[in-house]
């Protein structure tokens, strides 16, 4: 048991760490959303913006998804085993929401990668 809450903080703490780069990569982007609108036509920065976050959105409610039926199909051993199930509990709740945000905090951090390598390199 104390490894599993040792595990979820683990979790819930890179996935915290993660989202609190976005908006550092949204400092980062602004200049080139600008100069891609000073350009005239919407350029590749522009498009990543926009598409990315429907791509990080459905791979999250997928992971939700999974989570929640996961802990469905744990329910009765759980319970016929004696303890507690998860989704009673508020356990499957909170792997669900950790699951959700994972692929966003994920696309966050890969973009802050990117653009910090970008502006050290120019």
């Amino acid at each position: 048991m104390a490894r599993r809450r040792a595990g979820n903080l683990r979790n819930a703490a890179e996935v915290a760490s993660n989202l609190m780069l976005a908006p550092m990569v949204m400092w980062m982007r602004i200049p080139l959303l600008a100069s891609e609108t000073n350009a005239g036509a919407g350029g590749i920065e522009t498009m990543r913006a926009v598409t990315e976050k429907g791509m990080a959105m459905a791979q999250g409610m997928a992971a939700a998804q999974v989570s929640v039926a996961g802990a469905a199909m744990r329910f009765w051993p759980e319970l016929l085993s004696g303890r507690t199930p998860s989704m009673l509990n508020g356990v499957a709740a909170e792997q669900a929401m950790h699951a959700a945000l994972k692929p966003v905090g994920r696309r966050v951090k890969a973009n802050y990668r990117r653009l910090s390598a970008r502006s050290k390199g120019t």
